[in-house]
């Protein structure tokens, strides 16, 4: 069990095959291996998944060991197949006769090619749900593009609204697209396994991670659907300002009551009678002299702080700006058990980011480690899951099907032990 966590039996009992790699897909059921799913990973043999490759290596002399493969798999069982082996077949139909969810996040048409999309699955398991995310959707001319977030944040329209005047867009960031398209499709899961519980139906999914970029702006595409302009920025009631040698944001539309509390932290009542303020339409379109008010007022403050206290007695929406490193150190963030730490074969344990929500007052968190080398748990699951005498998995490995791991440490989730 990790620290800071307790364990949360929500979704005991159901089984997840996961043939997702790198974000969208591994975030998805990340999710649910914290809510007490099983989740078996399907990674490829010797290779595992892509992100093991990535920053920050946990381990010297090993390349495979990233704190991105660790945060998004913990809890997980990891079962190494080669899928394009004829003798794999067999293998991945036996797991999913005994899953309740697959969920895969390769280009469309791939999982087709290999004969493990919906229709051949749903014909070894009829009340399978089966989640497909991918950057455009299973559907469309723009269906076989390959996509990553930053992609996505371009086509999306995000990037040109993050210009925010600057001569030309920029590269972001935040993996938004990804993350948004696994908890939509999380909940998507959830909705069709509520539904199977009342009808027995199973579910295909198709999850895009354009339109869960698309689905998260909250202003320009509900306006310009229905003959609005764009907001081409700086986007209005939203500022960050320089007070000393740190900077502050701060926000005033998002709720009717935030106007009158500016006016009053202000100290300029004539400002609720100016017409160019009178309704939240004409703050926004005269935005710039209004900011300029605001900003005189925030350089009378000798610190961020300062600006921090008065704000937040007047109630306004404020914050400074932290580097992920600040952030990691605050206490809120400790009391919330938001950074929990899983075990790790050579580290000791390594700290990962928690489920972003509480259950009965619990924090969420991973069950169990990552697992440590691909094909960690391929023995285990086979024999006691599916039944594999040792001879037949030792057949499957010598065949190349799977991949077995020799030795070494192991980590990762374990087989329950009323299933051993």
């Amino acid at each position: 069990m990790t620290a800071g966590a307790l364990p949360v039996d929500l979704l005991a009992g159901v089984t997840i095959v996961d043939f997702t790699r790198v974000l969208a897909g591994p975030y998805c059921t990340r999710l649910f291996a914290d809510l007490g799913a099983r989740v078996i990973k399907i990674e490829r043999p010797d290779r595992g998944d892509d992100t093991r490759l990535a920053p920050l290596q946990l381990e010297a002399g090993r390349d495979d060991q990233s704190t991105y493969f660790v945060r998004c798999n913990a809890g997980k069982l990891s079962v190494a197949i080669e899928l394009t082996h004829p003798e794999a077949r067999g293998v991945v139909l036996d797991l999913v006769r005994r899953a309740d969810v697959v969920v895969e996040n390769f280009l469309p048409g791939v999982m087709a090619r290999l004969g493990y999309d919906y229709p051949a699955l749903a014909g070894a398991k009829p009340d399978l749900v089966y989640c497909s995310i991918s950057g455009y959707g299973q559907s469309g001319p723009w269906r076989d593009r390959p996509a990553f977030a930053h992609v996505i944040g371009a086509v999306s329209g995000l990037m040109r609204l993050e210009q925010q005047g600057e001569p030309e867009p920029r590269v972001g960031y935040l993996q938004a697209a990804d993350v948004l398209a696994g908890t939509h499709a999380f909940g998507a899961i959830l909705a069709a396994l509520l539904r199977r519980a009342r009808t027995g139906r199973g579910a295909y999914l198709d999850v895009s991670m354009l339109e869960a970029l698309i689905a998260a702006d909250d202003i320009t595409y509900p306006s310009v659907l229905n003959g609005g302009d764009p907001a081409t920025g700086p986007r209005a009631g939203m500022l960050v300002h320089r007070i000393g040698d740190r900077h502050l944001a701060m926000q005033v539309v998002g709720a009717r009551e935030l106007w009158p509390r500016l006016v009053d932290a202000l100290g300029r009542p004539e400002l609720a009678r100016d017409p160019r303020f009178a309704t939240p339409v004409a703050r926004r379109e005269h935005w710039a002299e209004l900011r300029s008010h605001i900003v005189e007022w925030l350089d009378r403050f000798e610190s961020v702080d300062a600006a921090l206290e008065a704000l937040s007695a007047a109630r306004l929406p404020c914050a400074p700006v932290l580097a992920p490193a600040e952030i990691i150190a605050q206490p809120h963030l400790a009391a919330r058990g938001a950074f929990p730490a899983v075990a790790h074969p050579a580290r000791g344990e390594v700290r990962v980011t928690a489920t972003p929500f509480q259950v009965d007052g619990c924090r969420v968190g991973p069950s169990a480690s990552a697992p440590y080398r691909p094909g960690e748990h391929t023995e285990t699951v086979l024999r006691a899951l599916l039944g594999y005498p040792a001879s037949r998995v030792e057949e499957l490995r010598r065949l190349g099907a799977i991949g077995v791991p020799d030795g070494g440490p192991a980590s990762g989730a374990a087989w329950p032990e009323s299933e051993a």
